[in-house]
């Protein structure tokens, strides 16, 4: 599917600021929609929305179809009437330059539980009869990622396998005992989805009316300790004791020379064409509920996945197994239509990924900084561009491009300036106007580029396991010329809207 011809800033919720240890859904994420309005960008991108696994990493969720409790806007928790004045001051270890999640997660956690047990003792008919309504409208998952939070909590976070047998097996009188024993904790969960997804809703309503598309991001693979692995055991590549036999992950990289070895579950394809990839039609068709356009992480896992022995300890030792991407996306078009996706296709690209892309009209994505190692048939350069791409000097698992400038070698700096016609003292803008005149069809700029914000405030370092995904800005970096210049460049190249002037005689 083609895109309009536009630009957007690639910036998580969490890295929004707020005096709550963390960016959230509240008045901040607002300011900021107001921000790209000024800046005449269309489009804000998000990292995964679902809660944090290990290393805190958005990517390992505990539900490819909850939201992530910690974004909750507690202000709007103490307008409901559910917190008091003293639940929103701040305590010492919150942290306004990063996130600390050792502070943070039990700060909001514990608020999250007095408004939850506050709305039970005192919520409206009105409210009741809305929170009713929302548990119906998400009965597909909803029921079995408030049990599974709850046994988790109840067993130490240990993995599910690890609990007693007939709760691992899911046996229906087990089942049934469990929920009424963690009655409470069930429905402490279901509230926390209800007001994720009430305040995300709102919040991207808020964008859509003011002309803001969101591009979220879908992970391919789910975590091992999820709701939906324990749910559907039948789908994934698990041994009689409930653990993955293989996992995924990449191979040697650009990134690790041992690999990434990400540890998900692989899927039992075979089951899931049993019954029409149901599950991912559902899942897909949930995520845009809460987005306009996805981008699919790791797509070239729709063709072949690197498949390592779970004993392995790194992916070095691992195989291309196919995946049956053709007849997983016709399953998935012909139950939702054409949809606004995203092709991460970055990695190894073989021509079945090439060709599996294309015939879905899916836009790839092209990523300066890979774009400079000295070679002019390198893709990434922006005149080997397609309009059906997308264009970004850097991802969240790339360096701040003032960080990638300050560590690149003579070879790859000679060529960037060559190339770029600059003396490389204003690279991070420079990039930004290399992406605005690209002929892709979207640009997607990170605002740690808008802000020219050194190495250490980088997203994410793949294969590096945790002390990532803390970053945030203040308000306080952000000055008018910010704004103006991004307007200035997407003005410039034709991507606020406006129609190209006409050159006809």
């Amino acid at each position: 599917m083609r895109f309009p011809r536009a630009s957007g800033v690639l910036l998580h919720p969490t890295s929004l600021p707020g005096p709550h240890g963390s960016g959230d859904l509240g008045e901040s994420a607002r300011h900021f929609v107001d921000w790209l309005v000024s800046a005449r960008q269309r489009l804000w991108q998000v990292l995964p929305l679902a809660g944090i696994g290990p290393g805190n990493s958005p990517y390992m969720s505990s539900s490819a179809f909850a939201g992530n409790v910690l974004l909750i806007d507690l202000a709007d928790l103490h307008a409901q009437g559910w917190l008091d004045d003293a639940d929103l001051v701040p305590v010492p270890g919150l942290d306004h330059a990063r996130v600390d999640f050792a502070a943070m997660v039990p700060f909001r956690m514990e608020r999250l539980a007095r408004a939850a047990t506050s709305c039970t003792a005192n919520a409206t008919e009105a409210q009741r009869a809305e929170m009713a309504r929302f548990e119906a409208a998400h009965a597909s998952w909803l029921p079995d990622y408030a049990l599974f939070m709850s046994l988790a909590e109840a067993h130490d976070w240990r993995d599910w396998c690890e609990w007693p047998a007939a709760l691992a097996r899911r046996e229906p009188a087990a089942l049934a005992a469990a929920r009424e024993q963690h009655a409470a904790r069930i429905a402490f969960w279901t509230f926390c989805q209800w007001r994720f997804y009430t305040q995300w809703l709102a919040l991207k309503r808020y964008a859509n009316e003011r002309g803001i598309e969101i591009i979220g991001d879908t992970p391919i693979f789910i975590a091992y300790a999820s709701a939906e692995v324990w749910a559907h055991q039948r789908l994934f590549q698990l041994g009689d004791d409930g653990r993955p036999t293989v996992v995924a992950g990449v191979p040697p990289d650009f990134f690790s020379a041992t690999g990434q070895r990400w540890g998900n579950p692989l899927y039992r394809w075979s089951e899931h064409a049993k019954d029409g990839y149901a599950w991912w039609v559902e899942r897909v068709r949930r995520t845009f509920e809460l987005v306009d356009i996805v981008r699919i992480d790791h797509f070239r896992g729709f063709a072949a996945c690197w498949e390592i022995a779970a004993e392995e300890p790194t992916a070095v030792r691992g195989r291309w197994v196919p995946a049956p991407g053709e007849a997983l996306f016709k399953a998935i078009t012909k139950a939702l239509g054409p949809m606004p996706i995203i092709a991460e296709d970055l990695g190894v690209i073989t021509p079945d990924v090439d060709a599996l892309r294309r015939k879905f009209a899916f836009p790839g994505m092209r990523i300066l900084q890979f774009a400079f190692e000295g070679d002019p048939a390198n893709r990434f350069l922006p005149h080997h561009h397609e309009p059906d791409s997308v264009v970004y000097a850097g991802t969240h698992d790339n360096n701040t491009t003032a960080g990638w400038w300050a560590e690149a070698g003579d070879t790859e700096r000679h060529f960037a300036r060559a190339y770029l016609a600059t003396d490389g003292q204003d690279m991070p803008w420079t990039l930004i106007r290399a992406a605005c005149m690209s002929v892709a069809d979207t640009a997607v700029h990170p605002m740690q580029d808008i802000l020219a914000l050194p190495a250490e405030c980088r997203m994410n370092f793949p294969g590096q396991a945790s002390g990532w995904w803390g970053w945030r800005f203040q308000w306080s970096q952000v000055h008018p010329w910010h704004a103006q210049r991004l307007a200035e460049l997407t003005r410039l190249y034709s991507r606020d809207g406006t129609p190209a002037a006409s050159t006809a005689a």
